[in-house]
């Protein structure tokens, strides 16, 4: 699929961007050749393969959550004005 320059520039308009007269004509060539890959790629038969949401398998690489002891309050809450483990905020609405 070939885009012209105005298309560019409406596709530079909905993304609110302001393109120079260079950008312009360097998006439509550029965005024209992106667009005929896919046409190229939208040719190939995938019907033979699973949809898959990721190409590799992956596996989770955490470690084993074990409880510990904990820090002191003081030491972890550091805000400029506490009520015992909790942090005093102004009210947000009255």
């Amino acid at each position: 699929m070939k885009l012209d320059r105005d298309q560019v520039l409406h596709i530079a308009e909905l993304a609110k961007l302001g393109l120079s007269a260079e950008e312009a004509d360097r998006f439509t060539v550029q965005l024209s050749a992106i667009l005929e890959y896919f046409e190229l790629l939208d040719q190939l038969d995938t019907g033979a393969i699973p949809p898959t949401a990721m190409a590799i398998d992956q596996h989770n690489v955490l470690r084993k959550d074990s409880a510990g002891a904990s820090l002191p309050v003081e030491t972890v809450l550091q805000a400029p004005r506490t009520i015992g483990q909790f942090i005093a905020v102004k009210a947000v609405l009255d």
